[in-house]
């Protein structure tokens, strides 16, 4: 787990964050009805690497002997989780479609996820989405020095609970700097005096996955896509923060 202990650590980390964000506003226009995953895929890829930056999915391994992730984006669809890939499945009016973007920049990493409605969606879907984006911000507000980590994910689930959906238990955010996954683990539940304290100078990932149906989730045969065991559907936003004496600080955003 690496701590910030200086103005310029910060401003790298948000120089990552800002091309992550950067990434998002290029594809945004292309995750419409009838585009095609792998070529969203392609565009986050030429945009990533025309800032300078590296991408940090593609060829990833979580353990041994795992197919590498074939993708620079994830996306998954519907009642996917996470994790899923970005092939040349074709979007549908009413899908929704999280897409999560890791890349390096100047030895910094960034990290961000958001969920985006193609075309138009059911009422129940757009719900769903917004309580996720909604959980997001509940948990970074409860990052705050002194705090246990617990407290986060104390915060995401009962907001979301109190909206009727479920928060995944098995997957969660993490500390993130020079490596894109460092310690502390965050889960996305309570108690909130689970976990080490938050200490200024943390940079962490909060990511929320919430679905309507069940928290119960399944990995798919391509031993990366991980989807809802009753195929209910799923939400996640994700942003990267630093912990600061003034509260949290989001990194994952444009420059104003």
């Amino acid at each position: 787990m690496i701590t910030i202990k200086n103005t310029h650590q910060i401003e790298s980390l948000r120089a990552a964050g800002w091309i992550v964000a950067e990434t998002f506003d290029v594809i945004a226009p292309l995750v419409k009805p009838g585009a095609v995953l792998a070529d969203i895929d392609c565009a986050a890829e030429d945009f990533i690497l025309s800032k300078g930056a590296e991408t940090l999915y593609k060829g990833i391994q979580q353990r041994p002997r795992q197919r590498p992730f074939p993708g620079v984006i994830t996306a998954s669809v519907n009642h996917e989780i996470c994790h899923g890939i970005p092939d040349g499945r074709v979007l549908k009016d009413g899908d929704i479609v999280g897409i999560d973007i890791g890349l390096k920049f100047k030895g910094w990493c960034g990290d961000a996820c958001k969920t985006f409605i193609v075309g138009k969606a059911e009422k129940e879907t757009a719900r769903l989405v917004e309580t996720a984006r909604q959980s997001l911000f509940k948990g970074i507000h409860a990052a705050v020095a002194g705090q246990p980590i617990g407290a986060i994910g104390e915060a995401i689930q009962q907001f979301a609970e109190s909206k009727g959906y479920s928060v995944v238990r098995e997957y969660g955010g993490h500390g993130i700097g020079r490596e894109l996954w460092e310690e502390p683990f965050i889960p996305h539940i309570g108690p909130a005096s689970r976990g080490p304290r938050i200490k200024v100078g943390m940079v962490l990932n909060i990511e929320p996955m919430i679905n309507i149906g069940r928290a119960d989730t399944r990995l798919m045969p391509d031993e990366w896509t991980v989807e809802t065991a009753d195929r209910s559907l799923s939400a996640q936003f994700e942003h990267t923060i630093a912990i600061t004496d003034n509260g949290p600080d989001i990194l994952t955003v444009v420059k104003s």
